[in-house]
């Protein structure tokens, strides 16, 4: 009894010790000014060839930024039909989470260039240094209080060694590719994307946002960070909610993701929410599946997210998953003992997202060939006139239409391999041999990739 009461006094000491500073950095004002560049569909692509790619880079700390940085330098090896471009040129869209945000947030900003140094600036530094990253009685008051670490570490480090300042604006100077980076709201338990639906409905100013806390944010893994938090001003802006908020959010059969986002939304629009509190984005999507998915839940007609002209010329799209979620481990299966402890906390973790990932790319799925179907109907139903008017060149055939979806994984390798790469840590620092490892892998499996290769016109 009296060691009982000894652990409690301890952990009130530590927690009347402990202060986690995560004050707000999003600004107040609108982002109207900006729906034109940063909303959330696709009109944004320029329509200079009939090839639509999009890629999905999953969480997994450093490793995953590895796994999909070697994505990428196998794209930009792969000559795109006709020649005089590599595919890495026609990236149309990147969703990234946690470790795989701060890949496509890089490669967003500075594009082809991001091959030359993504390596040696992130890759192989320790993003870890100055935090502290275990659980024991040192950290465990802070771990109590809501997070080891704050808000602040982490986007400091990223913001001085990768991203020097960088926000939104920044991001949007050039239009291709889109990117979505993906956090979880753990209050209504849903996707949050950093973008203009949701900085517009909070009367927030998205262009003058860090990309380093929103990185930070979509990387925040419970326990060892406490949430990033985000301020609503509501009332500050006359920015109306957008009617497919309105309409999702009062419709009963709207579909579960699509419903529970405009809910969201409309909470932050109408002060509900004064505090938006984010955590790593794996929470809700560990496959950064959200963005596209609200996109084309969202679609007001069957062309959408596309421009009516970018729906007649486009002839071909590619959609990749670039999963590097962690693989079975812990030996307390040997055991009746256990799980108990911060190993419990990461089983629990770890069932319930690849519960998640599964599901959600088994629909996502769906909804790609849901899509390229009404995309058929509508092009096939056009008059003579609309096909003139948005641009259909001729011998042009509406059923000329076809999605490849696919998901590269360390378990599409050859066991072994596979097997040694799963023992790599979902950490923020690797050794280099490990790091060049898992980008070996990444150009690999995505060679190997039947949905890549049937793009490529290499099957």
């Amino acid at each position: 009894m009296r060691s009982a009461f000894a652990v409690i006094g301890l952990c009130a000491l530590l927690l009347g010790c402990a202060s986690i500073q995560n004050a707000p950095v999003n600004q107040p004002g609108s982002s109207t000014d900006l729906v034109g560049q940063l909303h959330e569909n696709f009109e944004e692509r320029t329509a200079t060839d009939d090839d639509l790619v999009a890629l999905s880079f999953s969480g997994g700390g450093t490793r995953a930024a590895a796994f999909s940085f070697g994505v990428l330098e196998e794209l930009a090896q792969t000559p795109v039909r006709g020649g005089g471009a590599s595919m890495i040129d026609r990236i149309d869209f990147i969703s990234g989470v946690s470790g795989g945000s701060v890949t496509a947030a890089y490669f967003g900003l500075r594009k082809r260039a991001a091959l030359a140094d993504f390596r040696e600036k992130f890759l192989l530094r320790n993003a870890e240094e100055g935090l502290q990253t275990d659980l024991n009685l040192a950290t465990l008051g802070r771990a109590f209080a809501g997070g080891i670490n704050d808000s602040s570490g982490l986007p400091r480090w990223l913001d001085a060694n990768l991203f020097h300042g960088a926000t939104f604006a920044d991001l949007r100077q050039t239009v291709r590719p889109r990117v979505w980076i993906n956090a979880s709201d753990i209050y209504n338990r849903t996707p949050f994307v950093f973008g203009a639906t949701a900085f517009s409905a909070m009367c927030s100013d998205l262009a003058s946002y860090p990309l380093a806390n929103a990185v930070a944010a979509s990387a925040a893994v419970p326990v060892a960070f406490a949430p990033v938090v985000i301020q609503t001003f509501p009332g500050r802006c006359k920015d109306p909610l957008p009617a497919w908020i309105v309409k999702a959010r009062d419709n009963r059969n709207a579909p579960p993701m699509l419903s529970a986002f405009a809910k969201a939304i409309s909470r932050y629009h109408d002060g509900e929410i004064p505090y938006i509190k984010l955590l790593d984005g794996g929470l809700v999507d560990n496959y950064g599946l959200s963005g596209f998915t609200i996109a084309l839940l969202s679609a007001r007609a069957p062309y959408e997210p596309l421009s009516p002209q970018q729906a007649v010329k486009i002839r071909r799209g590619l959609f990749v998953v670039v999963d590097a979620k962690t693989g079975l481990s812990g030996n307390w299966i040997n055991t009746i003992e256990g799980p108990s402890g911060v190993d419990l906390v990461k089983a629990a973790a770890d069932t319930a997202i690849d519960a998640s990932v599964g599901a959600g790319y088994t629909a996502f799925e769906r909804t790609m060939g849901d899509w390229q179907a009404a995309l058929i109907r509508w092009r096939c139903g056009l008059t003579a006139a609309e096909r003139a008017r948005y641009g259909a060149r001729p011998g042009w055939n509406c059923h000329d239409l076809k999605f490849f979806v696919g998901r590269i994984g360390f378990d599409q390798l050859d066991p072994a391999r596979a097997a040694r790469l799963e023992t790599v840590p979902t950490r923020f620092r690797l050794p280099p041999q490990q790091v060049d490892e898992v980008i070996a892998a990444g150009r690999d499996a995505l060679r190997a990739s039947s949905a890549f290769r049937m793009f490529a016109g290499r099957m």
